[in-house]
């Protein structure tokens, strides 16, 4: 009878007493110099299937959450139960979790509370969206309503002095997705980097690249030398900032796969001064 392999709950707490799980998500997608991809997961299946892939984290999609519930993208499942199943996809796993929190189930105290329940489950970080409460599914309408800017500052604080460094935070930016321009994503970006968030994370239901870079050409200006990290999904491919940058976009859309399945990629500036430091 051939051994049985050691499980995978062992070696992520093994793993973790060298590097904290939040700690493992921010090296992955915040201080890399290369391209990063985390793959969705929606349950503890999905979630080994993705890590024998050779995926290095996982996106817990609400989306695909919801679905795997019965229900449909528009919070009709409560954050308890998406706590649930992360937890489920966290003991299945070695590797980190970032968590599509929705828009934080209501107001900042709402959403510090999620972000506390997902980090007690072992989550290592969760992206909070900008659209109001409940949300729209993105495939739905062209135009969404976005939420004051001032109140989604208000939930990103909220979680940071909840929880500082011990969990991954991340801004998603709906104002393309939503109808709203560049304008409004670039006003919103300055306010969420400014509110601590650790990374943005911008999409767009565009087949081509435009939305997306052109965010990527004033991405250096928005999160400065000392933030210079962002996440970019696109429905259709993902591009990488960094090549975008030094003008190496075939080898980026390459390096992607041009899949219109794309999972989440961490594309990032060239941050080799940063992440010497």
């Amino acid at each position: 009878m051939q051994d049985q392999p050691q499980s995978v709950i062992a070696n992520r707490h093994e793993r973790s007493a060298d590097l904290s799980i939040a700690e493992q998500l921010r090296s992955e997608i915040c201080c890399s110099c290369q391209l990063s991809f985390l793959m969705e997961a929606h349950d503890g299946l999905s979630a080994a299937i993705a890590e024998r892939a050779g995926f290095k984290g996982l996106w817990a999609s609400g989306l695909s959450i919801a679905c795997s519930l019965g229900y449909r993208d528009g919070n009709e499942a409560s954050w308890s139960q998406l706590a649930d199943s992360v937890e489920r996809i966290v003991a299945s796993t070695q590797f980190p979790v970032l968590v599509d929190g929705d828009g934080g189930f209501g107001n900042f105290n709402n959403a510090r509370l999620l972000a506390r329940k997902l980090h007690q489950r072992g989550a290592a970080g969760v992206t909070l969206e900008d659209s109001c409460f409940p949300r729209m599914n993105l495939f739905v309408g062209d135009r969404h309503p976005l939420a004051d800017v001032d109140e989604i500052c208000g939930r990103l604080r909220a979680v940071k002095d909840a929880l500082a460094e011990n969990f991954v935070l991340v801004a998603r930016i709906e104002a393309p997705i939503g109808g709203k321009g560049m304008d409004e994503a670039i006003m919103r970006a300055h306010a969420y980097a400014d509110a601590g968030t650790d990374a943005i994370l911008i999409h767009s239901r565009m087949s081509a690249a435009d939305e997306v870079l052109a965010f990527a050409r004033v991405a250096e200006q928005i999160t400065g030398r000392n933030r210079s990290y962002e996440i970019l999904p696109n429905i259709s491919f993902c591009v990488s900032l960094s090549a975008h940058l030094h003008g190496d976009l075939g080898q980026s859309l390459d390096a992607t796969g041009n899949s219109g399945d794309a999972p989440i990629l961490s594309s990032n500036y060239d941050r080799r001064e940063h992440c010497e430091h």
